[in-house]
């Protein structure tokens, strides 16, 4: 396919909000619009907390009807959740968040038949509580799971209430702790030690493969004519938004920020050392046979999480008053686990600067000046240790997403790293969803093609490291305590 403007449906949903998104793709154009946007609340109902994913789909068929004539849609979402179906293929109760308590302690038992080094070198995944091996391990015993026939992630649910098909993109699984990043399909040893039926998940489909069509009954609702494509993207968030990280070239870092931030590097193999374990890096897989190396951090959830609290106030305002506050005058883990559950965030930073012999933030400026300090030197740490781990050079750190529109976070990233920041595009997520669409019909070419497509598109800021990094360095070794 070539000439003209090939419009795409990007359905991007985030940990907070939905919105689908209109990409249009010519020769040497790509623009992004957005035709809705959603909330995603989750809700906590007697046994826990669940996504509402009736809300979520309304939200897509709405964005749908919005968006008007498109060539393909796409569908990326985070990563891990999932819903089980039952033979019939209804779903079997809403989906569980990643949130939930339920898999408190799961490690642990997991660990007693395959220990934390055997399944690191079987799968190249960080711990992280919520992984979906340890929610497939809590809800082994439960009633809704034995009647399960099929799981389906986030992303492939909702193509299938679409399509009618089901699928497994491999970016998305290789979030479950199931995959082998060597070999790009699933752990079979691992899941049999463990007890899981690897028979639950649909056959496995790669970016850019078709998913199906849309329904009569979804053309019907949204008003579009079909026949209308479903095209698998990368569609776990985290791998569209790397493939749209406009870099030149190998020797950059990235960090893709909103609610969490992942700072690591893009490989063509995985990291499987007992050294990579231990500093808890992760290996999933992206677009094209590349590797994300990269360590979750919090991200902006600490400054979400307290805006609540403090009943939403005016961001703005606030970020102007903590760019002028004391820098790196108390600093907390921002990859600390203590941070996850919802709720008194401001108290909890309070508490965990206290604890490590730190001044505690006497105001919300403070406070929000602790958070950006924190996070800035977290991603400096993950940048400087995927660098030894990975063996390579970096000599600039491209950060994408919702933080980039955050000028004082990009700014004291810079500084920590001591390297150039170059921040865009913002929707990061949505143009690598648009972006393999188009690449399915013929319309741009291979990964590095895609990136130049972005550089010369889209608007990019640069910040430039200022001061020393020495400082950075002693604020985290303040972190370890009195």
């Amino acid at each position: 396919m070539s000439g003209g403007l090939g419009a795409y449906a990007a359905v991007d949903l985030g940990a907070s909000s939905g919105r689908v998104m209109v990409g249009r793709v010519g020769p040497g154009s790509l623009e992004l619009t957005e035709a809705h946007r959603f909330p995603n609340r989750p809700v906590r109902v007697p046994e826990g907390l669940r996504w509402d994913v009736l809300g979520l789909y309304a939200g897509v068929l709405d964005g749908l009807r919005a968006a008007g004539e498109v060539a393909s849609v796409g569908i990326d979402s985070w990563a891990v959740d999932h819903g089980l179906l039952d033979a019939d293929g209804a779903l079997l109760g809403n989906p569980v968040h990643y949130r939930d308590g339920r898999t408190d302690s799961v490690a642990e038992k997991v660990w007693a038949t395959v220990p934390a080094s055997e399944l690191y070198a079987a799968t190249g995944l960080q711990y992280a509580p919520f992984n979906t091996l340890y929610q497939l391990v809590a809800a082994r015993d439960t009633r809704q799971f034995a009647q399960a026939e099929r799981l389906l992630l986030m992303p492939d649910l909702l193509a299938y209430w679409l399509t009618g098909e089901q699928g497994t993109e491999l970016t998305n699984a290789s979030t479950t702790q199931l995959i082998d990043p060597r070999t790009r399909t699933w752990a079979h040893g691992i899941a049999e030690r463990l007890g899981i039926d690897l028979g639950l998940f649909a056959p496995l489909r790669l970016p850019g493969d078709p998913a199906g069509v849309l329904r009569p009954e979804v053309l019907e609702e949204t008003g579009l004519s079909g026949p209308v494509p479903v095209t698998a993207v990368a569609s776990h968030d985290t791998a569209s938004a790397v493939a749209a990280v406009p870099a030149d070239g190998e020797r950059f870092a990235y960090i893709c920020t909103g609610t969490w931030s992942l700072a690591g590097l893009e490989l063509d193999a995985p990291v499987l050392t007992e050294e990579s374990r231990a500093a808890n890096f992760t290996n999933e897989l992206g677009l094209d046979g590349t590797v994300r190396y990269l360590r979750n951090i919090m991200g902006l959830w600490l400054l979400q999480e307290c805006l609540r609290a403090w009943d939403e106030p005016d961001l703005g305002a606030l970020l102007r008053e903590a760019a002028g506050a004391p820098a790196l005058r108390s600093v907390v883990d921002a990859g600390d686990a203590a941070f996850l559950a919802p709720g008194r965030m401001p108290e909890r930073i309070a508490e965990a600067c206290r604890a490590s012999g730190q001044p505690v933030p006497g105001s919300p400026a403070a406070t929000v000046r602790c958070i950006l300090d924190s996070l800035a030197l977290a991603h400096r740490t993950a940048v400087e240790d995927a660098k030894r781990l990975a063996g390579r050079t970096v000599d600039v750190v491209h950060v994408v997403g919702g933080g980039t529109r955050n000028a004082l976070l990009c700014q004291l990233t810079a500084d920590a790293c001591g390297l150039p920041v170059v921040a865009g595009p913002a929707e990061a997520a949505a143009f690598g969803n648009v972006l393999v669409q188009a690449r399915a019909q013929g319309r741009v070419g291979d990964l590095p093609g895609m990136r130049r497509l972005l550089a010369a598109t889209q608007p990019l800021t640069r910040y430039e490291p200022r001061g020393d990094t020495r400082r950075w360095e002693a604020a985290r070794a303040r972190l370890a305590g009195p």
